[in-house]
């Protein structure tokens, strides 16, 4: 066991003189200057010996590179720590229970943040805790009402970046807007392409989205986005059925998950917007589980139209999954009706208590977002989750 002291100088007001002098003076040899003698000593131990060069000690050098163990261990504590304590994460007050369990399942706990509406509706936010140089992460689906939400999370973005936070990234388990995503008459607007375009202006480093309504959404952000979606295993003897023809990939990406299911497609016409009538079936559903797949139920006129059609061709047992339940009346009529063995949902957008039904079955995304943060943060794929 070698010691090491290292002596702290005891300034003095009289002393300035002489330190001056000792500055611009030439120093007597090596050893009449270790002869000085200042106060306040610090003995530290260190369990490495000291090595002997010509005779005499030589202390380890201590830089970046090389440090003695009792120092290197407690260094590389400390960064792990400190690459821990980077990672914050906010909530807005779309879906703060879904912003919960994520964080539980990361085992952190969600930022300090303040926000609230003044009289007239303006969003007021202000972050209680300290991002600078933290990569943030804002956990805000814009769920109805879309407007507010997206403003807030918007005002969540120009806060973080406004308080140095090193980078942030929009967390949006529902993304708003993803309808629009294309025209389908003349002299209509695609929000998709423009709600893009203001998150990124805001100064969101990164998106992750859970199961957009079609995947060109992604191409309308000039930031990287992580697409994340939801799998539901089900039992065997079973047919996937997409409600329509845009639907089609996602099913059959599904159908593929379980052993390379049958697929079936309702074909239908729309003649306005939340207004459909489904006109044939394609594929065979006679005596099997038909399970229809899609991104989002909003006012269940498209689900509930194909899963009638899908009765009249002899399915055994229809069911319903879906990532987003938006929920606009008169959806929990129609799913209620009878035509539905079961409909599965997530929470990427919160269920009022009054839409619960008895064939409702809610699963949390919380552990899907959580370990996608985990592998974005520490720059690890985030694909193969789905492999």
């Amino acid at each position: 066991m070698a010691s090491l002291s290292l002596s702290a100088p005891s300034y003095h007001a009289e002393s300035l003189v002489s330190r001056y002098s000792l500055r611009h003076s030439s120093f007597p040899p090596y050893e009449s200057r270790s002869r000085f003698q200042l106060s306040g000593v610090v003995k530290c131990d260190m369990n490495e010996s000291l090595k002997f060069q010509n005779g005499k000690p030589c202390v380890p050098v201590l830089n970046d590179r090389t440090l003695p163990s009792f120092l290197e261990s407690r260094r590389m504590e400390k960064s792990v720590s400190r690459n821990i304590d980077r990672l914050k994460i906010f909530s807005g007050t779309a879906n703060p229970t879904l912003s919960k369990e994520i964080a539980w399942y990361m085992g952190k706990e969600l930022g300090k943040i303040n926000i609230k509406r003044f009289a007239d509706g303006e969003i007021y936010i202000q972050l209680e805790e300290s991002v600078r140089g933290c990569d943030v992460y804002l956990v805000q689906p814009t769920c109805p009402p879309a407007n507010e939400n997206l403003m807030e999370l918007l005002i969540m973005i120009d806060a973080c970046r406004r308080a140095s936070a090193k980078t942030v990234t929009a967390v949006v388990p529902y993304f708003g807007y993803a309808r629009s995503d294309r025209k389908t008459q003349g002299r209509e607007s695609i929000a998709a392409k423009l709600v893009a375009n203001v998150i990124t202006k805001a100064g969101a480093d990164r998106v992750l989205a859970c199961d957009l309504h079609s995947g060109q959404s992604m191409g309308y952000f000039d930031i990287p986005v992580d697409h994340v979606y939801c799998q539901t295993i089900c039992s065997n003897d079973l047919v996937v059925v997409s409600p329509d023809v845009g639907g089609v990939a996602r099913a059959r990406a599904f159908a593929k998950k379980l052993s390379d299911a049958p697929l079936a497609i309702v074909d239908k016409r729309r003649h306005g917007h939340n207004v459909a009538e489904v006109m044939n079936l394609i594929g065979d559903v006679k005596g099997k589980v038909a399970v229809m797949v899609d991104d989002m139920i909003d006012t269940a006129g498209t689900i509930a139209k194909g899963a009638a059609l899908l009765h009249q061709e002899g399915a055994r047992e229809v069911y319903a999954c879906c990532t987003h339940a938006v929920f606009s009346p008169p959806a929990i009529e129609r799913l209620t009706s009878g035509l539905f063995q079961e409909v599965i949902i997530t929470n990427t957008i919160p269920t009022l208590e009054k839409n619960y039904f008895p064939q409702l079955t809610v699963l949390s995304v919380a552990n899907l977002l959580g370990e996608t943060i985990w592998r974005i943060h520490d720059d690890c794929s985030v694909s193969s989750i789905f492999l």
